[in-house]
């Protein structure tokens, strides 16, 4: 399973590169939903969701949310 950071609004997957994807294969693995949400909160968003992906049925799971810093 991988840890991915969702932006709730946009339902968009942060990559390795700080950029966004509508692809989760393509999201940055955080390892565990601690280091997601430390990171998450400091992303200029507004809701945003930690979400464990699987790789080989596509399946996503909510596991957390929260709110990021919002763009000013």
């Amino acid at each position: 399973m991988t840890i991915l950071i969702e932006d709730a609004e946009t339902l968009k997957y942060l990559t390795d590169e700080k950029k966004w994807t509508k692809n989760p294969a393509d999201g940055k693995n955080f390892g565990a939903t601690a280091a997601a949400l430390i990171v998450a909160k400091q992303e200029t968003m507004g809701n945003f969701n930690i979400v464990g992906y699987f790789t080989v049925s596509r399946q996503l799971i909510n596991m957390d949310h929260g709110h990021g810093k919002r763009a000013a």
